[in-house]
């Protein structure tokens, strides 16, 4: 389903796939002693029940079976990795993203910004994803966008391998997807989202950043948000993360393979070994309770490793003494 994110990175008519994006280098310098995350948040591991207790996910997702999960203590960034943080980043080590190096990636169609002749196509099937020339997480709504205008916002505009290399720089990791669903789920025990059961508070307040009105054409903003919100928009869960429901998917570090809960390991789990792209979890702002309900806390989906988008961010973890 690629409504909420492209299903992979497209390949227009007459571009080409530059070898040295294919064979991304992971280690852009040694980890930064002066890099810390905005914010780190030491959860103490332990049991709990990973996976869909409503079974009202998509079922080649693979959500279920529910199953008993215990994780080592761990560190967690309180949000995405911002622009700022990445801009230091890149600053520091040169980095190019894969975008830059392709040249163009995936913008929804009522963020860009870009003129006619950098509109390279649509995605097949999700016509409302534009592949727009000079978007990347420095131009996240294409070339005439900067990210400075959004600067405490989620980054994005990055592939799994960019996401991959700045955490060999900052000495951190992405998260497992045992580690990002117990994080997120902030203590609670069975429940649909970081807050509890119903999608809104009880006044009716939104409680995360995701799609209303009709998509893809018409977003009333009843939330407040046509795109990314900057991080800290919404209240964090029990554990102090914000934004595990909606604003942008958040890579994982597994491999993605939809029976994999069926025999997975009940200590640490690191994913298979094998699998059809890299996990994302969350949902992001284009998530709609209509049609599409990954921004549900087991929800689970996945894209290639160079895959980038305009709602595609990442926050990382690191182990604890």
């Amino acid at each position: 389903m690629s409504c909420c994110h492209p299903a992979e990175r497209a390949h227009p008519s007459g571009t080409d796939v530059p070898a040295s994006a294919t064979e991304i280098a992971v280690a852009s310098g040694a980890p930064s002693a002066d890099h810390r995350p905005a914010e780190q948040l030491e959860l103490a591991g332990g049991d709990f029940a990973m996976g869909d207790p409503f079974a009202e996910g998509y079922v080649d997702d693979g959500e279920l079976p529910v199953h008993a999960v215990n994780l080592s203590p761990f560190a967690i960034d309180a949000t995405t990795v911002t622009n700022t943080e990445f801009a230091r980043f890149v600053e520091a080590t040169g980095y190019r993203t894969e975008s830059e190096l392709y040249g163009y990636s995936a913008v929804f169609h009522l963020l860009a910004q870009a003129k006619t002749q950098d509109i390279l196509g649509t995605a097949e099937g999700a016509r409302w994803w534009l592949t727009v020339r000079g978007a990347d997480w420095a131009h996240p709504h294409g070339p005439e966008s900067t990210w400075q205008d959004i600067s405490e916002h989620p980054v994005v505009q990055v592939s799994w391998n960019d996401a991959q290399a700045y955490c060999a720089w900052a000495g951190r990791a992405l998260p497992t997807e045992a580690q990002w669903e117990y994080a997120a789920r902030g203590g609670l025990v069975a429940k649909r989202y970081p807050w509890g059961d119903e999608l809104h508070g009880p006044n009716g307040e939104h409680l995360c950043n995701i799609w209303q009105g009709e998509f893809p054409t018409r977003n009333t903003l009843e939330d407040g948000f046509l795109g990314t919100a900057p991080v800290r928009t919404f209240p964090p869960n029990g554990y102090g993360l914000y934004e595990t429901s909606g604003n942008v998917w958040e890579w994982c570090a597994d491999w993605f393979l939809p029976k994999y809960y069926r025999n997975s390991p009940d200590a640490d789990p690191a994913g298979p070994s094998i699998g059809r792209g890299r996990v994302m979890r969350g949902g992001s702002f284009l998530c709609h309770d209509s049609y599409c309900n990954r921004y549900r806390l087991a929800a689970r989906s996945s894209n290639t490793a160079d895959s980038a988008s305009s709602n595609t961010g990442f926050r990382t973890v690191a182990g604890t003494a």
